[in-house]
């Protein structure tokens, strides 16, 4: 099987496993339920999935950045937040460097110092369910990849 073949189709993989796909629908509610803003969730959600090479994941979460009214240049600038200038605001570049921290599980990440640059720009409960958000889109991740789920058409 080459690369650009999908071992299942998304819609299979939710068909056959639809009880896991209800409980990841359930959890993926939750950090918006919870007050974060859905834009920065997006945000989150494309930074995790660049890193973790997901394409399916990553066009998916553009789409739906570009339908909340996330600005282009912000979105074409995520993978390259830190040299972005002030395109990110500081909750948001606060949300990105944990969505890194997160994803990126060697030695020494997700620190103490990690959090508590979140938690300078979060509340305990939003750092909560940023935190939930960013596993949650690891796990999809991990999931997209390893399945290769081919990527959505591009929104307009």
């Amino acid at each position: 099987m080459s690369a650009d073949q999908s071992r299942i189709a998304y819609e299979d993989f939710i068909a056959r496993a639809a009880a896991v796909a209800t409980a990841l629908r359930e959890i993926s509610k939750a950090p918006a339920d919870a007050g974060l803003d859905k834009g920065l969730l997006e945000l989150v959600k494309i930074r995790a999935s660049q890193i973790n090479g997901c394409a399916f994941c990553l066009q998916l979460h553009l789409n739906f950045a570009r339908k909340l009214g996330v600005s282009a240049a912000k979105l074409d600038l995520v993978a390259a937040w830190r040299e972005a200038g002030d395109r990110f605001d500081a909750r948001e570049q606060a949300a990105l460097a944990w969505a890194e921290a997160v994803t990126r599980l060697e030695s020494g990440a997700a620190s103490d110092a990690d959090y508590e640059a979140v938690r300078a720009e979060f509340g305990e409960d939003e750092a909560l369910y940023l935190t939930v958000a960013i596993g949650h889109i690891n796990l999809w991740n991990r999931l997209g990849v390893a399945l290769r789920f081919v990527p959505p058409a591009v929104a307009a």
